[in-house]
């Protein structure tokens, strides 16, 4: 089937061991090897800091797994060799080390924080001391020769030792002299010092009093420049009080006076009839004058307004005669008839018009 794919599955089930195991395990059984960490001889016990006391039997086990771990893999190699053994089911064990089988099942092992205890003697065999090594001298080889020299043959020491005793007297000389010379110098260079110190105590001693002079200088310039302040304040306050006190005295002298003056000013002290005519008696009679001087304005404004009216009437009549006038003239000069009548009319008309200039003028 092409363009089909194949799937499978299956539950899972533990893998099966070439050794047949119940599901508890034997108390006798010694062989297998556990993979529990509580029992594997790898692990040490007790104090680390301790040297690790390995016992025989410890020893054989070990060398026992090893022999069975050679046996097992030189098998293994002989039967991949012949093609008898197919894939293995885990992979080799290395050196020193073996393939165990693991137990899985649920069981209880009590635990404890200090290992199981015992005690063990062993007696040895009194040996005896070993005897020391003799020394060892290795075996003469070459020839021995000999020969003899007279005396003052190779050296004469008198001659010999002479130029070298002549430099260490020179050296030993030539030192002593440097040492005198620098001790003499180191002496000298001490009391020059001496001296030095003297002469710089001396210094010192007089700085010391210029400074305790210059000091008592500065603080008794400083006490008497105090003092002056002092002196000044208090000269400068002495002015003061006494002005103080002249400006009070020529101050309260009239001060009675001018308090009462603006009490009596403000009003504080007053003359009853006086203050009476003041307030009642003067605004009554300044009511009244005015009172009469609107009265006369009143009056003055109503002749005013009567005399030019009066005016405006003559004036009115003054024109109504002068064309009355200018009439009659213009008639007598159309009719000539009665000249006796035009001069009546005239010296009449004269007579009215010198009344209304005379009553004008008395107006």
């Amino acid at each position: 089937m092409e363009g089909s794919t194949y799937t499978h599955s299956t539950a899972p089930k533990p893998v099966r061991s070439k050794v047949k195991r119940t599901t508890y395990r034997d108390e006798n059984e010694e062989n297998i090897v556990s993979n529990n960490i509580m029992f594997d001889r790898r692990v040490v016990r007790g104090n680390t800091y301790a040297a690790q006391v390995v016992t025989q039997n410890a020893h054989r086990e070990v060398e026992r797994l090893r022999t069975e771990n050679e046996r097992t893999l030189k098998h293994e190699t002989r039967c991949r060799r012949k093609g008898e053994l197919g894939s293995p089911a885990a992979p080799p064990a290395v050196k020193s080390r073996a393939n165990i089988e693991a137990q899985t099942d649920t069981f209880l092992e009590e635990l404890s924080d200090r290992p199981i205890e015992m005690q063990i003697a062993t007696q040895t065999e009194s040996f005896m001391d070993r005897p020391p090594s003799p020394l060892f001298i290795p075996s003469k080889t070459g020839v021995d020769k000999e020969t003899e020299i007279p005396p003052g043959d190779l050296f004469n020491f008198d001659l010999e030792v002479k130029p070298v005793l002549e430099v260490l007297v020179g050296k030993t000389l030539r030192s002593s002299m440097l040492e005198v010379v620098e001790e003499e110098e180191l002496i000298a260079i001490q009391r020059r010092q001496r001296e030095f110190e003297q002469m710089r105590n001396a210094e010192f001693i007089e700085v010391q009093r210029l400074d305790a002079e210059a000091s008592r200088r500065f603080a008794e310039k400083q006490r008497r420049v105090a003092q002056e302040k002092e002196r000044h304040n208090q000269q400068a306050e002495l002015q003061e009080k006494v002005a103080a006190r002249a400006f009070a005295k020529s101050y309260l002298v009239d001060l009675s006076e001018a308090v009462f003056d603006h009490l009596q000013d403000t009003g504080h002290f007053y003359d009853p009839v006086d203050r009476e005519i003041r307030d009642c008696f003067l605004p009554w009679l300044l009511n009244g004058v005015v009172d009469v001087v609107n009265s006369y304005a009143d009056s003055r404004g109503c002749a005013d307004a009567l005399i030019s009216d009066s005016i405006d009437m003559a004036v009115q009549l003054q024109t109504q005669v002068v064309a009355e006038i200018v009439k009659q003239e213009a008639d007598a000069a159309n009719t000539a008839e009665a000249p006796t009548m035009l001069n009546e009319d005239e010296n009449h008309a004269n007579d009215e018009t010198k009344g209304r200039d005379s009553t004008a003028g008395a107006v």
